[in-house]
């Protein structure tokens, strides 16, 4: 018996498909696929999660002193002339920061060897901004799943697709 399903597709074509859907299943919650595709992405969705709950406390939180640039009313930084030149005026202010430990760095590295990049799209340009999966996975979803051992996703059959009679599914974190 296989180890894996090849899902008729080129072994470098099946792993961007595998991460593309891993992606979008953590992003959105669930995901609508064929059954065979569903079976293959919950092996690999579900040792992230568990990765998540395990590694989710390891981290200690530490005080470092941060230069920021001062602004004023409307957001714009402050600047001030200094021999001759425009100069953006910086304060000093103490910042707490989370510092992962070896096993938590090692499992954040172990997630982006798999997890896509996010971009939610806004109306312009400027309005976009990038989604740390890794981040969402230790804040959002470790601490859901923090009781329970492994089972994280469900897959629910909805019938067979018209075109070509596969099983579809639907694939949910539970």
């Amino acid at each position: 018996m296989a180890k894996y399903r090849k899902l008729g597709r080129t072994s470098d074509q099946r792993k961007a498909l595998i991460r593309s859907q891993v992606t979008s299943l953590l992003y959105h919650g669930k995901i609508v696929t064929t059954e065979a595709k569903a079976k293959e992405i919950r092996k690999f969705a579900e040792k992230m999660i568990a990765l998540a709950v395990k590694e989710a406390d390891n981290y200690e939180e530490v005080t470092v002193k941060a230069k920021v640039a001062r602004k004023d009313k409307d957001g714009k930084r402050v600047k001030e002339v200094v021999d001759g030149k425009k100069v953006t005026v910086y304060d000093e202010v103490d910042k707490t920061i989370k510092k992962d430990l070896p096993s938590r760095l090692h499992a954040r590295r172990q997630m982006l060897k798999v997890l896509y990049p996010v971009v939610e799209t806004g109306a312009k340009k400027k309005d976009r901004k990038k989604v740390d999966m890794v981040d969402k996975l230790f804040t959002e979803i470790a601490p859901k799943y923090k009781n329970r051992n492994g089972g994280y996703t469900r897959i629910v059959k909805i019938g067979p697709r018209k075109g070509d009679a596969a099983m579809m599914v639907v694939l949910e974190l539970v």
